[in-house]
């Protein structure tokens, strides 16, 4: 049977992307017109197939090859070859490090006290603020503190200057992810910005540099720091700078946005916010920071975190390619094609996410969640090129939710309009502005009875249409 989807256009599908605002709500506007599985053409993907159904991307898990071109932006980042397009024999043993060490529970038991100080410095801001009266940026703050987070774990805590790590990658990402979203502009301005972010990608390198030196210098082998894994598996120099730029590139798109979506959706439902906030008060008393311990105890952050990125997943999208020949349902997928995973469309597909647009954290509980198929809830991705930082983004993501929702309440400013659109993630046009004020904590008892979760039902928030 042959694959539905529009007719193909001379600019090779561009333009169809563009009008729609971008490949996730074009992907959405597909799949709600032709279907579960769906062909059209994009530029760098000649036969480009999405498959939104989570029982037929089954059929698709096993596949573990990337297509080239759609992450040649990437290329200039990595000097050992694009890691995000690596051949099976060099990712397969990278990826098996990456998923026993550094994405282990001691590496983020290591980190955690860090962690959690940077989130506190951030909440010391945000009250100096509150008590201006001045709103915060959720989206700029936050991302700035995901990429403070990533360096102390990449890095191992060591950066001479973590600001000027921060910076320079920052100047690094406007660069090249820059290039997805406007034509460059020929003239002084653009050699400038290109000569900024190589100085900015040489002084990350000879970060990196400096901190493997120390680890070879003086014979650590620390398996709960990204650095020294690297090290001890004998990677060479090239090698362990591409995967610090990828860990910092990952968690760039994830925690920071992540994190902003959640408290963007939270601000619009108090009772939720409510619960939260009580269930905090029970698992952490006076402190104002959670341990890496009391985190399997936060169910109802847990699940207000998974639903927010159910209905803002901070990536666009995962690809793969098809090597022979793939029977997907009743269509064949011919060998050479990509194969799209449409996160935002597989999260709204109502067949398995009834009224899919609104905001229902008990969508997460644990009967409703084997109630579904596994790959109804893919933000991190499928199959043997889904994210190994996974764990430590949700670990990450749930401690700064923990910090902030348990010392502040969040208002949206007044007027402020929050529109989504992509931008490499799943941004916000405008930011998510917020007006913080400081939270009265309720009655703390230690050791008394858990917050009752109320029913799912309840938990409703309707999210605007994309």
């Amino acid at each position: 049977m042959n694959i539905p989807g529009p007719e193909p256009c001379a600019d090779g599908g561009a333009g169809a992307v563009a009008a729609a605002g971008g490949l996730h709500t074009y992907q959405l506007r597909l799949h709600a017109e032709y279907g579960p599985v769906v062909r059209f053409r994009l530029p760098g993907a000649e036969t480009a197939v999405s498959v939104a159904d989570p029982v037929l991307l089954e059929a698709t898990a096993h596949l573990d090859k990337r297509p080239e071109q759609l992450f040649s932006f990437l290329d200039p980042l990595f000097e050992a070859g694009n890691i995000q397009v690596l051949p099976v024999d060099e990712h397969t043993p990278l990826r098996r490090l990456l998923l026993s060490v550094p994405a282990g529970r001691p590496s983020h038991e290591r980190h955690f006290g860090r962690f959690a100080a940077l989130a506190t410095e951030l909440a010391d801001r945000w009250a100096g603020r509150a008590a201006g009266g001045e709103p915060v940026e959720l989206q700029k703050d936050l991302t700035a503190l995901s990429l403070r987070i990533i360096c102390a774990y990449a890095l191992g805590g060591e950066a001479a200057d973590p600001d000027a790590a921060v910076a320079a990658f920052e100047e690094v990402l406007t660069e090249h992810l820059g290039r997805l979203y406007q034509v460059p502009v020929p003239g002084p301005q653009q050699a400038e910005r290109a000569e900024r972010a190589a100085k900015a990608l040489a002084h990350l390198r000879a970060m990196v540099d400096r901190v493997v030196a120390a680890h070879r210098s003086d014979g650590r082998a620390d398996r709960s720091d990204l650095i020294g894994a690297l090290v001890e598996a004998g990677e060479r120099p090239a090698r362990i700078r591409d995967t610090v730029m990828m860990a910092m590139l990952a968690a760039h798109h994830t925690t920071g946005v992540a994190v902003s979506w959640t408290l963007h959706l939270l601000a619009r439902h108090a009772e939720e916010t409510g619960r939260i906030g009580d269930e905090l008060d029970h698992v952490l008393g006076d402190r104002a920071a959670p341990a890496y311990a009391d985190l399997r105890r936060l169910t109802r952050l847990d699940m207000a975190l998974k639903e927010s990125m159910r209905l803002f997943p901070p990536g666009p999208y995962g690809a793969r390619e098809t090597t022979e020949a793939l029977v997907v349902g009743d269509y064949e997928i011919p060998a050479g094609a990509t194969v799209f995973y449409p996160f935002w469309a597989v999260h709204m597909n109502p067949r398995y996410w009834p009224e899919p647009g609104e905001f229902v954290p008990g969508r997460f509980t644990p009967e409703a969640v084997a109630g579904r198929p596994r790959l109804a809830y893919v933000p991190f991705g499928l199959g043997p090129r889904s994210c190994e930082g996974a764990g430590l983004a949700m670990a990450g993501a749930e401690l700064v939710l923990a910090v902030l929702l348990k010392r502040f309440r969040f208002r949206p400013v007044p007027g402020h309009e929050v529109t989504p659109v992509e931008r490499f993630v799943l941004w916000a046009a405008e930011d998510i502005r917020m007006i913080v004020s400081p939270r009265d904590p309720g009655p703390v008892t230690p050791g008394g009875a858990a917050p009752t979760a109320p029913a799912a039902t309840a938990d409703r928030d309707r999210r605007p249409a994309p």
